[in-house]
């Protein structure tokens, strides 16, 4: 049945037909909805896509938050990961350095057995020589001074004799002395070269434990990242394809609203016109409500104040809410005529003065742009236009300001 709060009645009254017609296109619209129920409930139908598309945008809402989620954790994963490898390059820079040590030690090292070889090589003759000459002075048995002088042929071979004698027993000093050194040089350079090489073996073999240290978590950070990265991507598929889905229910709702303005067109006599193209949001976020020429401004007129602009346009066009939000007046006010409020929030309000019909309802979340209304001449009006107004707080504001 028709309902006294329907868009079409209220096209109906806003157009004053005369009581036996209204009656009349009630009962053939009551006879219709019988005969074709489908046709009938747009309303209905529009209700339903309206509440699919909340609910859809909901879904949507949920998702962008779980994905801004995300994309914070994962900015703060790839911060860790940027840190590891930070660390991994200077603990690389480190090892690589006491590689170079190292291989200057074992250098040194391979230098000192050769010396050690020579050493010992040396050290082996030094022995020999001083083993032959114990030998030979064991052999020749004890000298002393006075069997020198007894075999000295003269003066001369004497002094010759004593002086060989000195050098034989200083050569046997310095021999053993020579051996002895180097003995404890070559015990000195290996403990000193093994000493070096194992300190420095330590100090690669702990910055080689804690590159890989650093290796294994930046693997586990990276391992956790990705799979944040696949958790976002799943998300991201699921928007993408509710945002297909609410791509399609616009369809439809625009599809309704067109069938709704059809309606009122053919129940009102009032001929609509399509909806313009929508105007790209201001600064302020809004849109135009329609576009027209702008004949009266926002300021005071005819000794009183006028809270709004009028642009004058065809009776019959569509008027695009300003920006999304929730209809909280949809009736006719005086001088208003069918006038239509929008609450967007924050106390941000429009209206939508001297409508020919409505095309939203008390309560119905409208989104930025949708058909709200039809321009007309109901209440105080000298021929058809929208009167077009912007509050704060419910304090009237130049729309210029916002548009």
């Amino acid at each position: 049945m028709l309902s006294l709060g329907s868009p079409l009645w209220r096209a109906l009254a806003s157009r004053r037909v005369p009581a036996a017609i209204a009656v009349a296109v009630a009962c053939l619209a009551g006879f219709a909805w019988a005969m074709r129920p489908a046709e009938a409930s747009v309303e209905g139908r529009l209700s339903e896509t309206e509440s699919k598309i909340a609910k859809a945008n909901q879904a949507k809402g949920v998702l962008s938050g779980e994905i801004a989620g995300l994309n914070k954790r994962i900015r703060a994963y790839e911060t860790q990961v940027a840190a590891l490898r930070a660390e991994e390059r200077e603990a690389e820079v480190r090892l690589a350095e006491k590689q170079a040590e190292l291989d200057r030690a074992e250098g040194e090292l391979k230098a000192a057995y050769k010396e050690l070889k020579a050493i010992a090589r040396r050290l082996k003759a030094s022995l020999d020589t001083l083993r032959e000459r114990l030998v030979a002075i064991y052999e020749a048995g004890s000298t002393d001074i006075s069997d020198i002088v007894f075999a000295s042929n003269d003066y001369g071979d004497l002094i010759e004799q004593s002086e060989y004698l000195r050098q034989i027993q200083s050569s046997d000093e310095d021999l053993v002395t020579r051996v002895r050194s180097l003995r404890d040089r070559q015990r000195e350079l290996v403990v000193e070269l093994k000493t070096v090489k194992e300190r420095i073996e330590k100090v690669r073999n702990g910055i080689a434990a804690e590159e890989k240290q650093l290796e294994t978590a930046r693997s586990a950070v990276e391992s956790q990242q990705s799979k944040l990265v696949r958790a976002r991507g799943t998300r991201n598929a699921a928007l993408s394809r509710i945002n297909s889905r609410v791509g399609r229910l616009e369809n439809i709702r625009a599809d309704l609203q067109a069938e709704i303005q059809q309606q009122i067109a053919e129940a009102s006599g009032v001929s609509t016109l399509p909806a313009g193209p929508m105007s790209a949001p201001s600064a302020a976020g809004l849109v135009w409500p329609l576009s027209g020429t702008v004949t009266s401004g926002f300021g005071y007129r005819w000794g009183r104040m006028h809270e709004g602009i009028d642009v004058a346009v065809p009776e019959g066009t569509p008027i695009r809410s300003a920006k999304a939000g929730t209809v909280i007046m949809a009736s006719y006010n005086g001088g208003y005529g069918n006038y239509t409020c929008v609450d967007h929030g924050g106390g941000l309000s429009t209206c939508y003065a001297h409508q020919s019909g409505f095309a939203a309802s008390v309560g119905q979340r409208v989104s930025q742009g949708q058909v709200i209304g039809y321009s007309g001449n109901t209440g105080s009006s000298t021929g058809p236009h929208l009167h077009f107004e912007v509050r704060i707080n419910g304090a009237a504001q130049d729309p210029m300001g916002y548009l």
